[in-house]
């Protein structure tokens, strides 16, 4: 498999905690922490252009956008020529060409060549499609095109009598250059690939055990090597950060443009930019194991794979040849009973050219070309296309609390103390004897008590009481910390004033920890896991949508009732254990709605897995969660708001360009079938080819404004 430093060479060339003893805490027991998943699929097929067989090699849309072009460019100037010394021509326009040495022969010779080089593409394809039993547009082109040249070419040498020499050059030309501007439209959305190679550095300052820095190349980096990255640089492999504090714009990952502060024990990701320091990082994963590599194997999986929509157009692609051919048919068949031989085969050719499927072929790869790339770059990564088709259709969202709607990190929500007592002293003291404990409680309280006072006081003799706290000495007196099993151990009660305070706390489920000094209870504090300050904004644009909106979490059902109050939330499954959540899932979806399950970690994954739409959300470099669909590299709730956007946009491009380039037909195909000559309108066969290009360019055109839909939460 190619490495993620091969691949971005191809792209260039071408284009641990202690026992702190508050574990009897309410609201402390269900963090559904992300897992880690190191399943990626390894799919490595190419992106889709599922409508042309022809095309060969679906990966190389850059490469076929060039050789339509000069093809096309060769076929222009030798078209020329065969225009210019049409006889059918001159009688149109009517002139005279200049008379020169072999005129009789430039039409011919010319042609054959533009009919050898220019359909060359369309010929080849024709078999292909032939050969895979799955005719389409090539091998209506390719019909069309020898149809014209063997008419034309035994009409040279005397054989038969109807000449088309300018018309198949011109149509030739015609259709070459629709397909460089369909490969031009792919390839750019597809960029999107190639634009992410890009985003890793060639090299990468290593630092060696004696501490100096060596620079290597990235393939030389392996798992443990501390990498410099200086400022402005971008991180070359996927670490955690040993030394050194900076902001890294993440915007590529995340598709927020605000720039994260990073420290010592925090993730980064290979590409991702170091805005305005040095930091260390420790390599954790390089090449194919990057979350940069495992984007990528993302977007061509979604391109690769087929939507219920994309059925329905090859479907219709298929129906549509039987029907060109069928007209075909019969419009040869009645012109020659007409005893219009001549006639019968010019209106054949431009039957067999207009209603080339060459737009349905495209109607749908570029939408889906255009949306996954884009919403990769936003954070929004489309694993399924079916799954993204089935978003805009979701009127029910079920949320996972923890670390999806909240933090999943306690901070402090109050703090109350006992009369009399200072409120700074209490948060010094409590600051004090938590600085020592690796809990998430104990930093919560360090956190909030340094961040209100500054410097705090020194503790000394620290030590941890299992299931009911901690006590160290601080400034002379004796400072220890816990739940009610430590009021209950040391026979204290509650001053009324706390009791009143933290009775409320805990009808909300919060976590409440008082703190003691000298045998005395001076204060209290509670601690919530932190609701994101953007699900409220999240949920309040799913209601406006007509989306409900459903929470489920194994926390207590006061915990999880007081979180759904704050987000107004409709409905709230709490004390669900892990493996139950599939259920709710499965309860919901009997009730006739289409559910979208929105998680964080593994134990999420048989939800996923059941929902209609399983999206994973915060996965940051665990972007192959396997049972979701879509995976949100941002922890920002909102992103399922701009899926449902991007579900609705891409569908409603399909849908459009579906009628544009199927219905079109209705109408041109009778008209060139010369329904209208009986009154004196004929449709030329060069401007059916016209005809037949500009609504492959017309779906081209209308698939590019998806690029104007806003996907980052805004």
């Amino acid at each position: 498999m190619m490495t993620a430093d091969n691949r971005t060479k191809a792209a260039r060339n071408q284009g641990r905690g202690d026992n702190h003893g508050h574990d009897d805490h309410a609201g402390h027991d269900d963090h559904d922490g992300p897992g880690t998943h190191d399943g990626h699929a390894g799919h490595d097929g190419h992106a889709g252009h599922d409508g042309h067989a022809g095309h060969d090699g679906h990966a190389g849309h850059g490469d076929h956008a060039a050789m339509f072009r000069d093809r096309f460019w060769l076929t222009a100037v030798l078209s020329i020529p065969v225009v210019i010394w049409s006889q059918h021509v001159q009688e149109l326009l009517g002139y005279t060409a200049p008379a020169v040495p072999g005129a009789d022969l430039i039409a011919p010779v010319l042609g054959s060549i533009v009919f050898l080089y220019g359909g060359w593409p369309f010929l080849t394809g024709g078999i292909q499609e032939a050969r895979a039993r799955r005719p389409g547009m090539m091998l209506l082109i390719a019909m069309a095109i020898t149809v014209a040249y063997v008419a034309s070419l035994t009409t040279s040498l005397g054989l038969f009598n109807q000449e088309v020499w300018w018309e198949l050059t011109l149509l030739i030309a015609i259709m070459l250059l629709g397909h460089w501007v369909e490969m031009r439209a792919i390839g750019q959305a597809q960029g999107a690939l190639a634009a992410l190679a890009e985003m890793l550095p060639d090299d990468a300052d290593r630092v060696a055990p004696d501490g100096s820095i060596e620079t290597v190349a990235i393939a030389e980096l392996t798992d443990g090597d501390v990498v410099l990255v200086r400022p402005g640089a971008r991180i070359p492999a996927d670490g955690e950060v040993v030394e050194g504090t900076a902001d890294v714009d993440e915007s590529m990952i995340t598709g927020e443009s605000t720039p994260v502060p990073r420290t010592v024990g925090d993730r980064v990701v290979a590409g991702t930019v170091v805005a305005d320091a040095s930091l260390r990082v420790e390599v954790t994963a390089t090449g194919e194991a990057t979350t940069l590599a495992g984007i990528q194997r993302m977007v061509e999986e979604a391109q690769a794979s087929r939507s219920r929509t994309q059925v329905l157009a090859d479907r219709a692609a298929a129906l549509l040849f039987y029907v060109a051919l069928g007209a075909g048919a019969i419009t040869a068949v009645v012109w020659i009973l007409l005893g219009e031989p001549a006639f019968a085969l010019d209106r054949t050719v431009t039957v067999l050219i207009i209603a080339c499927p060459h737009a349905l072929g495209l109607a749908i790869p570029l939408v889906t070309a255009i949306s996954t790339s884009k919403s990769a770059r936003s954070g929004v990564l489309v694993k399924d296309r079916l799954a993204l088709e089935k978003v805009r259709t979701v009127d029910a969202v079920l949320f996972d609390k923890t670390g999806t709607l909240t933090r999943g990190e306690h901070v402090v929500a109050d703090v109350a103390v006992a009369d009399g007592v200072d409120f700074e002293v209490v948060l010094g003291l409590a600051g004090a004897v938590e600085a020592d404990s690796e809990h998430p409680l104990a930093r919560a309280i360090h956190a909030h008590a340094k961040e209100q006072v500054g410097t705090l006081p020194a503790a000394t003799g620290f030590r941890s009481m299992t299931g009911r706290g901690v006590e160290a000495e601080v400034e002379g007196t004796t400072v220890a910390i816990g739940g009610p099993a430590l009021l209950r151990e040391r026979g204290l009660d509650e001053p009324a004033e706390l009791a009143e305070r933290t009775s409320a706390w805990a009808e909300r489920g919060a976590a409440v920890l008082h703190v003691i000094r000298d045998g005395h209870i001076v204060g209290a504090f509670s601690l919530e896991d932190e609701v994101r300050e953007v699900s409220r904004e999240a949920v309040d644009q799913l209601h406006a949508a007509g989306v409900r909106v459903v929470m489920i979490t194994g926390d207590a059902q006061q915990v999880a009732d007081a979180v759904g109050e704050e987000l107004d939330i409709d409905e709230v499954f709490a004390e669900v254990l892990p493996e139950d959540k599939d259920a709710k899932v499965a309860e919901l979806q009997a009730r006739g709605l289409t559910v979208a399950m929105v998680g964080d970690g593994v134990n999420d994954a048989p939800a996923l897995a059941r929902a209609d739409v399983g999206i994973a959300i915060g996965a940051g470099t665990d972007v192959a969660i396997e049972s979701a669909g879509i995976v949100l590299a941002s922890d920002d709730p909102r992103g399922v708001v701009a899926v449902r956007r991007l579900s609705a946009a891409s569908y409603r491009k399909m849908v459009q360009n579906l009628w544009w380039a199927a219905g079109y037909n209705v109408v041109a195909i009778p008209l060139a079938a010369g329904v209208l000559a009986p009154i004196g309108f004929v449709l030329p066969m060069a401007l059916g080819a016209v005809l037949m290009s500009t609504s492959t360019i017309i779906v081209a055109l209308n698939a590019q404004l998806l690029r104007r839909v806003q996907l980052t939460a805004a």
